[in-house]
């Protein structure tokens, strides 16, 4: 028996339809129908509520009390099961800076483990760093920072099983536009960040073929009237995408606003920098190898520092709509449909989209979670 899913509006890929029905079949999308087909099929019936696809969180190291850099598959499940809580279907576990050594042991266990969660999908790893420069290291360790290199890059890699699929660097390191070169040719993302570059290396990186800028506003050198620096870069270089976290914490609203008008709400990708006290109380946590104090809604170091966030994906769409910066259809395209094609995943996930996996997710219209499908199958319900 067929199922079909009725609710009042659907974020299809074209446009926003509805009321209607989208069928499921075998845990994959069918066609979508402005009335049902069959009178004999199976309705799940979702009246007053919105259907948009899963929500893709492409910059990610914690969750529930795991961190990607501790290296432990159980960990890694944990954050995958517990990341549906939050309307994620599908996401990039996100390394820290570290040793060579341990960045490739952390790539060869997400690569064994990647097809064996059960929960959020993992659709590859996102390796932020090493390759960045100490004026905005954040909460990365500068004293693994060096200059790209392809060899190393390669054994990461390798070890991964072939799953890396974006990279962040600093533009004024050395050797930068040879290895976006190469590691763009081979298929990888780089994304710029951690960094005190000027506007000109931001563009030669861009040139050479990176296309996302790591976290807008944060830890990279501001906007100045004689030097537009990198926040320049990511407002007036074409074809690139901007990660934003829109906690209210590491940019302010009216920021945020700036950049999704002169980028386009199509150049922004919604990321949580979310580290292992998301979904947790408050208290003390650790990020890769800072302790972190996590209190009234910040994740900081003992600098005061802001170190990650532990913001869910969830609420970020619905902070958007919230402070009026964003259409829920705008929302939701930043968390999903952007971040994928931002990562170069869009052929898996980020769309409804017919013979794809039923990865969605249930809104209230006031942009709240109310149910998160995987494969056609409700897993969460809040």
């Amino acid at each position: 028996m067929k199922t079909f899913i009725f609710a009042d509006k659907f974020f299809l890929k074209s446009a926003v339809k509805g009321p209607g029905y989208l069928e499921i079949s075998d845990g994959k999308f069918g066609d979508f129908y402005s009335e049902l087909p069959d009178q004999e099929a199976n309705v799940i019936d979702q009246s007053g509520k919105w259907i948009a696809p899963g929500l893709v969180d492409t910059h990610i190291h914690g969750f529930v009390n795991h961190d990607v850099m501790d290296n432990d598959a159980e960990g890694i499940k944990a954050m995958s099961e517990g990341l549906l809580s939050c309307g994620v279907t599908s996401f990039l576990p996100t390394t820290l800076t570290s040793s060579k050594e341990r960045l490739r042991d952390v790539a060869e266990t997400v690569g064994n483990v990647h097809k064996d969660v059960t929960g959020a999908k993992i659709q590859g790893i996102y390796f932020e760093g090493p390759f960045f420069t100490e004026e905005h290291k954040g909460a990365q360790n500068p004293s693994y920072f060096g200059d790209p290199d392809l060899d190393t890059f390669h054994e990461w890699q390798e070890a991964s099983g072939g799953i890396i699929k974006k990279i962040a660097l600093a533009p004024e390191r050395q050797g930068v536009k040879e290895f976006v070169q190469q590691v763009t040719s081979e298929g990888v993302v780089v994304s710029l960040g951690h960094s005190n570059a000027t506007l000109d290396e931001a563009q030669v990186a861009v040139e050479a073929g990176a296309s996302v800028f790591v976290h807008a506003y944060n830890g990279m050198r501001g906007l100045n009237h004689r030097e537009p620096g990198m926040v320049g870069a990511l407002l007036t270089l074409h074809d690139v995408f901007s990660e934003l976290i829109c906690d209210g914490h590491h940019v302010h609203p009216q920021a945020a606003e700036v950049l999704m008008e002169k980028a386009g709400h199509d150049h922004v990708a919604l990321i949580t920098d979310c580290m292992m006290a998301g979904g947790m109380p408050d208290g003390n946590y650790m990020l890769g190898e800072f302790p972190v104090v996590v209190k009234e809604g910040t994740a900081r170091l003992e600098s005061g520092n802001l170190a990650g966030s532990i913001l869910k994906l969830k609420e970020a769409i619905k902070n958007v709509v919230d402070w009026g910066l964003a259409t829920p259809e705008q929302a939701v395209m930043m968390a999903t449909y952007v971040p994928a094609v931002s990562c170069k995943i869009d052929d898996v996930c980020g769309s409804i989209a017919k013979d794809r996996d039923a990865d969605f997710i249930v809104l209230n219209p006031d942009m709240t979670l109310e149910a998160t499908y995987l494969d056609g199958v409700e897993r969460y319900h809040a």
